[in-house]
């Protein structure tokens, strides 16, 4: 890297540098104020703006502008325009809007709309988010300028994740500003930040392109483990290939120009898993950067000559992939809201906010549980890998001490110091221990100054989880501060609120191991909820309670919130067709012919000994044979049963209904098909083999 990467970082960026050196300051000023405080933007000032970005995109190279938006697809969608604009002499000349820049028009009826549009209703819009900057991309199309936008239905229904965050993120901010000002704080807002890990595999395009499964659905859905898996666990942390290096190096670039903080980088538990770790940001754009990464990660992946895998179990046998965010509220003064001090049972303002979040999650862990949720994850929760799909919290020695101490006495008198580590080796100085450990088995950990929700899907946009987080908290919070406000003795009353919430909701603190039956057990005596599929999930959207928190909010209305049901539910029935489908597929053109190849050669293995040494011993392969013929008739048993239950859920008209006879019929007809093809990978010749195998994928990148 020539550049220095003080001057590369932000270099494809809109940010707030290159805005102070290119627009006026009037028009950089009421832009601010806009994007700080929320008041509507001047027509005026965005013309000014769009002229100013449109030179300054122009200078880098940029032939074309779009509207970068966030659908319920889970990914992002963007159609480009130029910026020519014809002359009367025949030639063109450059041209940008601030009508272009504030509104763009693409078709809203061919994104998942859960009904709010019909095919033949095909108007939406998408709407300039000017809180996150808009930022240049180059690649083989040449470099254009994306514009970070909501978008909506011509009703004015969201149609995207970004407008729901956004109305979460005032939400919280709204209710989290009366409580600090409550302790006589002078603060205008505060912000959710988010800092959201992202896991991910990497494994060699040639070998990618001969799976079928991994074409279609992201998962291998045929397949056994090689001798050596992550038993050893000597990949972990380990030294990083140069081939993965390579590739890593060239997306921090690319990310790095785009504003994305990429920080931590390491080899994850899995073979040929990986971990890339941004600085925190504002949700919004946190949200907005982790869909850049994830795109770049596919991109540069690509350049050379490597898949990225971001499916949340793409190899049954090794850990799968998660995204753990981290989320805690920033005021604009920059005070952490949930940094405990070094004294927290006398941080009155922390416990009060802490005990705000735990009532949060325990009264809707079910709206948590389901933000996190998508066919891939049901793979990966409570596998002894990732967090159990039982929602509860952590919170370590510290701070469960306090809580103790609070619901027994009403008062908590100190705090529990981690304390100094000595190794005992006199030339490794003492290390200050933190004031508790961490536990990884926690779906929703507090670990030091933020919670890190554990659950989320690496292939998920984070948007839902965080208009959750946001939504519930500020549910909460406000009506604390309802609470508070009225109240005629303010200590007295945040006293006996603290006590009180802890008391009520201390059902959800579990500090020990989230994988062990006895959890299990223990969480069904505590009456939290086990919802162990997508399927089983998706109610919780649309409980009454959560129509009313919502609606309350502004996050979202009650149309909105039943068409997210009816987009999940088709999600997850279109998902596993899409898996059934391709088992079907594989197994009939591909295994079950490669096994009768097998199975021919064994034979004419045979009869040639046979017919040349008459008395030879051909019992092994005449075992051999007996065996992979009974496994390839069960094969074809299970195969023909697949057929016929993914027929019969293509025949369910209710959409709800199809779901639920996927999870209950298909996926086993699913596990019963692949039980045999698997057991036939280790016992067929492997040059006949017709797909490449554990082995290959994990080990040879």
């Amino acid at each position: 890297m020539s550049e220095k990467l003080t001057d590369l970082f932000g270099s494809d960026v809109f940010n707030d540098a290159t805005m102070i050196e290119r627009l006026p300051k009037k028009t950089y000023a009421a832009l601010k104020k806009t994007i700080e405080n929320g008041e509507d933007l001047d027509p005026n000032v965005a013309e000014v703006v769009a002229n100013a970005m449109k030179d300054w995109a122009i200078e880098r190279g940029a032939t074309h502008y779009t509207h970068w938006f966030q659908p319920m697809t889970g990914i992002t969608a963007e159609k480009h325009d130029s910026f020519i604009s014809p002359t009367a002499d025949g030639k063109i000349m450059m041209e940008f809007s601030g009508k272009e820049l504030i509104k763009g028009e693409p078709d809203a009826s061919s994104f998942p709309s859960g009904g709010l549009r019909a095919t033949f209703e095909a108007r939406g819009y998408t709407a300039w988010d000017c809180t996150s900057p808009a930022f240049l991309r180059e690649d083989a199309a040449g470099v254009t300028l994306c514009i970070p936008t909501a978008f909506c239905s011509y009703t004015g229904e969201a149609l995207d994740m970004k407008t729901p965050l956004l109305r979460s993120m005032e939400a919280l901010s709204t209710q989290a500003v009366r409580i600090v000002k409550l302790f006589g704080h002078d603060v205008k807002r505060v912000s959710a930040s988010v800092g959201p890990e992202q896991e991910y595999f990497l494994v060699d395009k040639a070998k990618y392109l001969k799976r079928d499964d991994l074409i279609f659905t992201g998962r291998t859905l045929f397949g056994t483990m090689p001798p050596k898996g992550q038993e050893l666990d000597d990949h972990y942390f380990g030294s990083i290939k140069e081939r993965v290096s390579s590739f890593m190096k060239e997306l921090n670039t690319e990310l790095w120009k785009m504003g994305v903080t990429s920080k931590t980088q390491h080899n994850e538990v899995a073979p040929a898993q990986h971990e890339l770790a941004p600085i925190y940001a504002s949700a919004n754009i946190a949200t907005d950067h982790n869909q850049l990464v994830m795109e770049s990660m596919k991109k540069v992946a690509n350049r050379h000559n490597l898949t990225c895998l971001l499916h949340e179990k793409p190899f049954a046998g090794v850990n799968g992939s998660g995204k753990h965010d981290n989320w805690s509220m920033v005021t604009d003064t920059g005070k952490n809201l949930l940094e405990p001090g070094k004294t927290p049972h006398d941080n009155v303002q922390f416990l009060l906010i802490l005990a705000a979040v735990l009532k949060a999650v325990d009264i809707h862990s079910d709206l948590l549980r389901v933000s996190a949720a998508n066919p891939g994850n049901d793979h990966r929760l409570g596998a002894n890998e990732a967090p159990p799909a039982i929602v509860s919290v952590f919170l370590g020695t510290q701070l469960e001490d306090v809580l103790a101490q609070l619901i027994e006495t009403g008062e908590a008198k100190s705090s529990k110091d981690g304390g100094k580590l000595n190794i005992g080796v006199h030339t490794i100085p003492e290390l200050k221990k933190d004031a508790t450990d961490r536990n990884r088995t926690s779906p929703f950990a507090f670990t030091g100054n933020k919670f890190e929700f554990r659950m989320v899907a690496s292939s998920m946009s984070i948007a839902t989880a965080n208009t959750v987080l946001n939504t519930i908290v500020a549910d909460v919070l406000s009506e604390m501060a309802d609470e508070l406000e009225n109240a005629s003795n303010f200590d007295l009353a945040v006293h006996d609120l603290i006590k009180k919430t802890l008391t009520d909701h201390q059902r959800i603190v579990f500090n020990g191991n989230g994988y062990s039956e006895e959890w299990v057990e223990e969480a069904a005596k505590r009456g939290l909820p086990n919802i162990t599929s997508m399927v089983e999930a998706i109610p919780a959207l649309v409980t009454d309670k959560s129509v009313k928190m919502f609606e309350k909010h502004h996050v979202f209305s009650s149309v909105e919130l039943h068409s997210r049901v009816e987009i999940q539910y088709e999600a997850y029935a279109k998902a596993i067709n899409i898996e059934a489908k391709t088992m079907i597929s594989m197994a009939s053109v591909k295994y079950i012919p490669a096994v009768i190849s097998y199975a021919k050669k064994l034979a004419d293995s045979i009869n040639a000994i046979k017919s040349a040494v008459p008395d030879a011993d051909v019992s092994v392969q005449s075992g051999l044979l007996k065996e992979i013929s009974s496994l390839l008739a069960k094969t074809q048993v299970a195969l023909k049963k697949l057929q016929d239950v993914t027929a019969e859920a293509a025949e369910i008209s209710d959409v709800p209904e199809m779901a639920k006879f996927f999870k209950d019929a298909v996926v086993p007809a699913m596990a019963e098909l692949r039980a045999p093809v698997d057991a036939l990978e280790v016992k067929v010749e492997k040059e006949l083999w017709p797909v490449p195998t554990y082995g290959d994928l994990l080990f040879e990148v």
